[in-house]
């Protein structure tokens, strides 16, 4: 009987077991309340929220909190970091001396150019997502329409140009303009994706003809410099003969109008000594003696003043130092 009631007495245990039940499945619970309701967005993504999935909000990074055990929904879109697809190569190892694998999609960078040559375009996208709503629900597989996409654009700037413009000529213009049609077709689809950079990573002929094309190339090139060479001794030459013509010119110009203008002033003199001797001819006979004299007598080493009425001139002269004597 003493048995029995402890054994009975010890029957208050399955409810203490109960409540043990019930705060262990209450901790779980909250456990996984409290771990369904908070969630971390990093730095380069903002968190794209969705209850019953219907979207609701965007968060941006940091801590956050939601309604937890499923209802609501958070999924993390990198919108800040640049992912980038490469068409036609692919790149083994990234650092300061980058790696690729050439010959990678053949199908895909083997194309047609405007005057039906042939070219292998290698080109690189990098993109970012710039609404991350449209990018997570208005198209699926974002990454094979991107793919789609640009090889569709390229194909077509590459078909409206020649061989010369795509290879050498105008690959930038053809980068820049496979962008913005890029940008636009995307757009069209609102994919939520922003194109970064579209960048040619090479072009070239295709193997077959490799040999024939350097060979055009060569030609081309040695031409080009032969021109150049041409220009630079016309560039020499020519400017040079116009400056040294043009000096002639000028001194010819000077020269004729410096001999006008003397003509002109001995002409003008000449009226002048006309008019005053008109005027007073004997004064101006005298001036003009006057004046002659003035510059002959410096001239003249030697002086003899002689009077007028002097009749005999020998016996004055000193013939012997003038060489009169043999």
């Amino acid at each position: 009987m003493q048995v029995f009631q402890w054994k009975k007495s010890g029957g208050s245990n399955p409810q203490v077991k109960k409540s043990w039940i019930i705060g262990i499945i209450s901790g779980i619970f909250g456990i996984i309340i409290l771990s369904t309701m908070f969630y971390q967005v990093d730095t380069d993504s903002v968190g794209v929220i969705t209850r019953f999935g219907k979207y609701i909000d965007t968060t941006q990074p940091g801590l956050h909190v939601k309604v937890p055990l499923g209802i609501d929904k958070v999924v993390r879109v990198p919108v800040q970091r640049v992912q980038k697809e490469e068409f036609g190569f692919r790149t083994v190892k990234a650092g300061i001396q980058t790696e690729y694998i050439k010959g990678r999609d053949e199908d895909v960078s083997l194309m047609l150019t405007g005057d039906l040559n042939s070219a292998v375009v290698e080109w690189i996208v990098q993109y970012q997502i710039g609404n991350p709503v449209n990018y997570l629900y208005n198209i699926r597989n974002v990454r094979s329409i991107i793919r789609d996409a640009s090889e569709s654009v390229m194909r077509k700037v590459v078909g409206d140009r020649s061989v010369d413009e795509v290879i050498i000529l105008s690959r930038r213009e053809i980068a820049q303009e496979s962008k913005d049609q890029l940008q636009d077709m995307l757009n069209s689809m609102g994919a939520g994706i922003h194109i970064v950079t579209l960048e040619l990573k090479d072009v070239n002929p295709p193997d077959p003809v490799k040999p024939a094309f350097n060979e055009v190339n060569e030609a081309k090139q040695e031409m080009e410099r032969m021109v150049n060479e041409a220009w630079e001794s016309y560039n020499k030459i020519i400017p040079k003969a116009k400056g040294e013509a043009e000096k002639t010119i000028r001194q010819a110009e000077g020269y004729g109008l410096n001999r006008v203008n003397r003509a002109r002033g001995d002409a003008n003199k000449f009226l002048a000594i006309w008019k005053e001797y008109n005027r007073a001819k004997d004064v101006t006979k005298r001036r003009l003696y006057l004046e002659a004299m003035n510059e002959i007598y410096p001239q003249i080493e030697k002086k003899y003043i002689v009077d007028s009425s002097q009749k005999g001139l020998l016996q004055l002269l000193n013939l012997n130092e003038m060489g009169g004597k043999k």
